[in-house]
């Protein structure tokens, strides 16, 4: 029996997750129209861009400036992601920047070494001085992630048990250091979640932490993504993090056969919503504007269905 809920939240992943991923470095100015673009559809959450090394991810080197560019629209976040104290520093020097804290936990081992040159078990103390440095700067977690949940191509498939191990030590470490539980995001960042293993490892999640809201971080690596923003529906689930016209990609798709898709696309996964009669408070066709206009600045044809075909609303009038 499914659980919808009433109104679907998504938090929009694309400025930041697409460009940081691409070899070319595009222009300030394209950026600043797509962000602007996606302003006037009703998202509530943009993540515009990350303060990370210039010298390993140089598409990102003028974050700063991109954010002192938008035109900031009321109602609506401009986050940004940082992977270490130093990129946490830069952000607070922008005063543009509406601050989402992250805590960010691994499922596998090898990809924690990978990402983070340190283990799993390593990354969660990490977390614990994080959550004392935004206390500093009377900052909370608004969410917590456990990557690579479902698989990892490095390891293989990860296990419930496995992921839950990282779970409970976000809710002990709440009640440790006296903060709200953060949102609890289940990242499949590699792919590897079908339909029934997202519902059995939501209802995990919500065993052990009835009243937290649970979010999901969804790749569409081998083409499960809508499927799998659908099962988490029926469990309920109300937050998504998504990029618009799929842009990105994933990495760690491995085999060598081109260009894998990245996180689910926005409009694909806001048109599902909309069909099965839960509200977004996104307007679809002028989401589907700011697609096109991100697969015009990118110069190729992007991962999203929609942007292609266009919605069902026009051919219902």
């Amino acid at each position: 029996m499914s659980d919808f809920p009433k109104f679907v939240e998504f938090r929009e992943e694309g400025p930041r997750e697409g460009f940081q991923i691409e070899k070319e470095i595009y222009p300030l100015e394209d950026r600043i129209r797509l962000i602007n673009s996606l302003s006037e559809t009703g998202l509530k959450t943009i993540q515009v861009g990350s303060f990370v090394s210039p010298t390993y991810v140089p598409q990102m080197a003028d974050t700063g400036e991109l954010f002192k560019r938008i035109t900031k629209k009321e109602g609506v976040k401009y986050t940004a992601l940082w992977l270490n104290e130093k990129g946490y520093q830069k952000a607070l020097s922008v005063p543009e920047v509406d601050f989402e804290p992250k805590l960010l936990f691994y499922a596998s081992d090898t990809f924690a070494k990978q990402n983070n040159n340190c283990t799993a078990e390593e990354m969660r103390e990490r977390q614990r001085a994080w959550v004392r440095l935004y206390k500093e700067n009377n900052m909370v977690p608004d969410s917590a992630y456990v990557m690579a949940a479902f698989g990892c191509n490095m390891e293989g498939e990860i296990t419930v048990n496995r992921v839950m191990e990282d779970f409970r030590f976000i809710r002990d470490l709440s009640v440790d250091e006296d903060i709200p539980m953060p949102n609890l995001f289940i990242a499949d960042t590699m792919g590897w979640g079908n339909p029934e293993s997202v519902k059995r490892l939501i209802g995990a999640v919500r065993d052990l932490a009835p009243n937290a809201r649970i979010g999901m971080h969804i790749h569409d690596t081998r083409g499960m993504g809508v499927a799998n923003v659908y099962a988490a529906l029926c469990m309920g689930v109300d937050l998504f993090e998504s990029s618009v016209a799929g842009l990105g990609g994933c990495p760690f798709a491995g085999h060598g056969h081109g260009h894998a898709a990245g996180n689910v696309c926005t409009e694909d996964a806001v048109l599902l919503c909309h069909e099965l009669g839960l509200e977004t408070g996104i307007n679809l066709e002028k989401l589907i504007e700011a697609s096109r206009l991100a697969e015009d600045i990118i110069g190729r044809n992007l991962m999203g269905r929609v942007m292609h075909s266009g919605g069902l609303d026009p051919l219902r009038k």
